[in-house]
């Protein structure tokens, strides 16, 4: 695949789509997710970092966020300055506000088969979290910081 070589230069609006809480609506949020962020023109180790990160999360909204008859959001957004930089921030709300990630400051538990998406996710994003609501959703985000581009570059 081709990386576009325009640089973002103002903020852009963002990116909203709702999924079905399966896993093919996870897989659907990981290829609209990249298929976006290149679009915008954000560069490939950014997108490729946060193509995973969205997998995840939509994953866990499939898994563990699923509510029958409710759908998942992906949001995506990208905020930047001429020559500054700027923010991507990766959201995905699902309909289950009364369950949070999991906290596992030892690592997931010794031979489960779950347990270490947020790890992944903790490696990848450069600040991750968990807004509550609104009722009955809540949001587990992601931003990626994005390095100014070099001056003189369009």
């Amino acid at each position: 695949m081709s990386q576009k070589t325009t640089q973002v230069g103002a903020p852009v609006r963002p990116f909203t789509v709702l999924l079905s809480p399966t896993r093919r609506g996870a897989r659907l949020a990981r290829l609209l997710a990249a298929a976006q962020l290149r679009e915008w023109g954000v560069p490939e180790d950014v997108v490729e970092r946060a193509e995973h990160v969205v997998a995840e999360l939509a994953a866990n909204a499939a898994v563990h966020g699923r509510v029958p008859g409710r759908d998942f959001r992906l949001r995506l957004a990208l905020t930047t300055a001429a020559g500054h930089g700027g923010v991507l921030r990766a959201e995905v709300a699902d309909a289950r506000h009364d369950r949070f990630p999991g906290n596992h400051p030892d690592g997931p538990p010794p031979g489960g088969e779950s347990g270490r998406g947020l790890l992944l996710v903790e490696a990848l994003a450069d600040r991750w979290g968990v807004t509550p609501g609104p009722l009955p959703r809540k949001t587990v985000w992601a931003e990626f910081g994005l390095a100014a581009p070099p001056a003189g570059a369009r």
